[in-house]
């Protein structure tokens, strides 16, 4: 496969963080979304909104950072934060190595121990890791330019068929979560073992049943 790979992040995710540090360097293009944006289309709870999915994802992260023979991470100074000032940075135009630097300096800020990447102080101590000008990028960051950059980013992922973060997309298939990267691989090489017509029986099935959702009381 020779289409381009789109790689769609959040801050606020753990899963993410790994997901970035494991592509690092293989020319994917990385794109800044708002999920929680996503789990309201989707009408869905994030995993840190379930109490005993907030422990168990933050170990399984660790675990797959580890596996994948990354460092382990570390957590933010709160959980979930508010990613908005990030995103919307990471959203600015820039040259590619600027890019990088500053999504690896938010990651870090984020889950490498680097004091989070939520504050307006929190993102001007990472973008001086990065060796950018923090003061300059808070201010980009408010101008309605990289608000509706990161509105468009996300509304995007939704008619893609994005649902969740990390996920990977290439000509017109996407792949979610770190444990989907094999899979991603195998696409990118042509052996994707999913035939097309099973794929298309699935797409058509029709429920015969749906389960009745209750809100808590």
């Amino acid at each position: 496969m020779t289409a381009p790979v789109f790689f769609y992040f959040d801050f606020i995710s753990p899963y993410a963080h790994v997901a970035w540090k494991a592509t690092r360097g293989r020319g994917f293009t990385p794109v800044p979304v708002l999920f929680a944006a996503m789990l309201n289309a989707n009408g869905q709870k994030g995993p840190a909104e379930i109490p005993s999915k907030r422990g168990y994802a933050f170990k399984d992260a660790y675990r797959k950072a580890v596996k994948l023979g990354l460092p382990g991470i570390s957590p933010p100074p709160t959980h979930p934060f508010n990613p908005l000032l990030a995103l919307r940075l990471a959203s600015l135009p820039m040259p590619e190595a600027d890019r990088d630097r500053w999504i690896d300096a938010l990651f870090e800020g984020a889950w490498g121990g680097g004091g989070g990447c939520e504050t307006a102080a929190q993102v001007m101590g990472a973008a001086e890791r990065a060796g950018l000008d923090g003061a300059r990028m808070v201010a980009l960051a408010g101008e309605a330019a990289a608000k509706e950059a990161l509105r468009q980013a996300t509304d995007a992922a939704l008619a893609a068929g994005v649902f969740g973060v990390p996920s990977f997309a290439s000509g017109g298939e996407v792949f979610w979560g770190v444990d989907a990267l094999p899979h991603l691989d195998d696409w990118l090489a042509g052996r994707d073992p999913v035939p097309a017509d099973v794929s298309d029986r699935w797409a058509d099935l029709r429920a015969s049943a749906q389960r009745e959702r209750k809100d808590p009381a």
